[in-house]
């Protein structure tokens, strides 16, 4: 039986679904989802595997130009994840306009099977959705497939993983098939956190957080996970923690939740806050939070 396998890298604008699409695929809430731009930061492998078969996605952070060192960094996943891919699964939305070009622009300058996707069909009538077929067909011919989903309402995606399987290249397994993912239960635990401060937090200040597991205990019955919260002024460590220590306790207490469902376990979640002024544009710091490869 012949055996495939490869990397496919999910690309596109912010907040066109492909974290929320990356996570049907797998069939696990690996990527952080929010409906803020700019909520995946890091390249997140998520595997998938068959008897005949192992598929390794990339979900990747949403294309932009970027303003500060972070923001390159970024970037950064995303090319290396594009330089790396066997198919590019390309994600749109049935609205997007305003970067088509760009899109256009990077699929010939890759060079390599892609697969588009026009996301969020929910929202539109079939003669949109239509006109969007079209237009993509007719701008890049060269695409292997061009596929109408909704990832929220898991609609179509199995023509999604039909076309990823028919042009996937013959190789034998790169990881282990019972393996999901190339990151840690650290990097999910700060991640449950992040996702909570983009959900409960305005404006600038979630974009000024990280968030890093200092300790992590994994125990017979309990996970035991201390946190620090790093901000960039002590006017956002005020907010974040709130009047007698409201925010911090209510963000705490959400992602506990969720971390409790990831684990499968219980878990004390302990969290500090601290201040490292520009953290987002010094490299060193860049570095020691994994953002410089």
């Amino acid at each position: 039986m012949k055996h495939k396998a490869g990397f496919v890298s999910i690309v596109g604008k912010p907040n066109v679904g492909k974290s929320t699409l990356m996570n049907h695929l797998v069939g696990e809430r690996l990527s952080i989802i929010t409906s803020k731009a700019q909520t995946t930061r890091h390249r997140i492998l998520g595997i998938i595997s068959g008897e005949d078969f192992q598929i390794i996605y990339s979900d990747t952070p949403g294309l932009i130009t970027p303003k500060y060192k972070l923001q390159e960094s970024m970037m950064g996943f995303v090319e290396n994840a594009l330089a790396d891919s066997d198919i590019i699964l390309m994600v749109t939305d049935i609205f997007e306009k305003r970067s088509e070009e760009e899109l256009i622009s990077l699929v010939r300058k890759m060079n390599k099977p892609t697969i588009l996707v026009i996301n969020k069909v929910d929202l539109a009538d079939q003669e949109e959705t239509n006109s969007k077929l079209a237009f993509w067909k007719e701008s890049i011919p060269e695409l292997k497939e061009v596929v109408p989903v909704s990832a929220l309402h898991q609609f179509n995606t199995e023509k999604v993983i039909s076309s990823i399987l028919d042009n996937l290249p013959e190789h034998s397994a790169f990881f282990s098939k019972d393996e999901l993912t190339d990151k840690s239960q650290r990097f999910f635990a700060s991640e449950i956190i992040r996702e909570k401060i983009l959900l409960n937090y305005t404006e600038e200040v979630p974009y000024a957080c990280e968030v890093v597991i200092i300790a992590f205990k994994d125990m017979d019955h309990i996970i035991r996970i201390s946190a620090e919260i790093l901000v960039e002024r002590d006017s956002q460590k005020a907010i974040i923690i709130g009047k007698g220590g409201s925010m911090l306790k209510k963000v705490g207490t959400e992602a506990r939740i969720d971390m409790e469902t990831f684990f499968d376990k219980k878990v004390f979640l302990e969290q500090f806050v601290k201040v490292e002024p520009n953290w987002r544009k010094k490299n060193d710091k860049l570095a020691r939070l994994g953002y410089l490869q």
